[in-house]
């Protein structure tokens, strides 16, 4: 089990920040730094996914030959790909289940999952294909798309460092310049979360979290930076108050460059995202003596994120469900949003008893044979 620091807290932040907007409507909606802020934890999940991996290829796998690094990397990502798989056919099946025993049909239309259920036979394909997703079941097929380049992301990084973020920047560009995204099928449309511009703030999450390069720079000139961080986060809270957004009419072309996207990253959100790591970098320390217990709590959310992110997915999918069938009440929201945090914290603590029990196991010597008795 890894100490507490500073990537586990704010992954399990982004975690429970997550769990809460995944309820829309829900009272305590209104208190994520979502209202007052251009982006929101969908960000600082993925650039915290590259600092993660930019630490793993630095430190453990370090010395690994290279064909060894992308086995280990593409491993992790065909982990989270049969996590999505079974998260999303739960989801599916909670919903048949509600539907069935609420005598509620319609509830088979929510979150673009009717196709499954009026086209299986294709429907099911794209799920396999990651062509068709769950609305707010959206973000592992991205992490999943990220983790699939990982292994290029590191040989860029070990073999050619000066490429890998002009690549990177190529590719973002491009996606944003001529609205370039991938497709979904069987249902006509495009991701959520387009990887094409996505796999920017992976890859600066990757470059800010080391000691050479662009990451050094920022180390070197961090008050600097955080000081010209101030006014942007301020001026990204105003506009969130007034609820200001561009309107794609009244805007010159390229357009994604100056509306708000979040399909497409545009870079207003990029830039307040990268603001608020700028500002909010290394205050860990200060906030664990603040509040000690929480933090180890949020802690231990982030060093088990797979498997809270999936939990959290359904748990903010039943919230939904409770919501529905018995309204959006302040108790029955507070209700949900306690007992599905405490849930993420047993489930997160029950996979670390189970890791702990099986390393257990594994250092205690074979018992010898007992001998036969005749």
């Amino acid at each position: 089990m890894r100490a507490p620091n500073e990537i586990d807290f704010w992954r399990g932040f982004a975690l429970v920040t997550i769990f809460v907007n995944h309820i829309p409507g829900i009272y305590f909606e209104r208190f994520t730094y979502r209202n007052v802020s251009l982006s929101d934890s969908a960000e600082l999940f993925v650039f915290l996914a590259g600092c993660s991996m930019r630490i793993l290829v630095d430190g453990a796998a370090r010395a690994l030959p290279a064909q060894w690094l992308v086995f280990r990397l593409e491993a992790r990502a065909f982990n989270v790909y049969v996590a999505q798989m079974v998260v999303t056919e739960m989801a599916i099946a909670l919903l048949a289940a509600t539907a069935f025993f609420l005598d509620a049909p319609y509830l088979l239309d929510w979150h673009n999952a009717s196709a499954v259920f009026n086209d299986p036979v294709r429907a099911h394909i794209g799920l396999v294909l990651l062509t068709h997703q769950l609305g707010y079941f959206n973000i592992l097929p991205l992490y999943v798309v990220l983790l699939f380049i990982a292994p290029i992301v590191a040989l860029l990084h070990r073999h050619a460092k000066a490429l890998l973020p002009f690549v990177s920047f190529i590719i973002y560009a491009f996606a944003l310049i001529f609205g370039v995204n991938l497709p979904t099928w069987p249902v006509e449309g495009t991701w959520f979360l387009n990887p094409l511009t996505w796999q920017f703030i992976y890859v600066l999450g990757f470059l800010l979290a080391g000691t050479d390069g662009i990451g050094g720079f920022a180390r070197r000139h961090r008050s600097v930076l955080s000081r010209l961080a101030i006014p942007v986060v301020l001026l990204g809270a105003i506009i969130a108050f007034s609820d200001f957004s561009p309107d794609p009419v009244d805007v010159p072309e390229p357009k994604l460059l100056f509306t708000f996207d979040k399909t497409f990253l545009s870079p207003a959100r990029l830039i307040h995202s990268l603001a608020l790591t700028a500002i909010f970098a290394r205050t860990y320390k200060i906030i664990a003596a603040w509040i000690p217990r929480p933090s180890e709590f949020l802690c231990l959310l982030g060093r088990n994120s797979l498997i809270v992110f999936c939990a959290l997915s359904l748990l903010s999918l039943m919230g939904q469900i409770l919501r529905f069938i018995f309204g959006g009440h302040v108790a029955l929201d507070a209700l949900i949003v306690i007992l599905g945090i405490l849930l993420l914290g047993f489930i997160a603590w029950t996979a670390e008893w189970r890791d702990r029990l099986r390393a257990k196991l594994a250092s205690k010597p074979l018992s010898p044979p007992h001998s036969a008795a005749f």
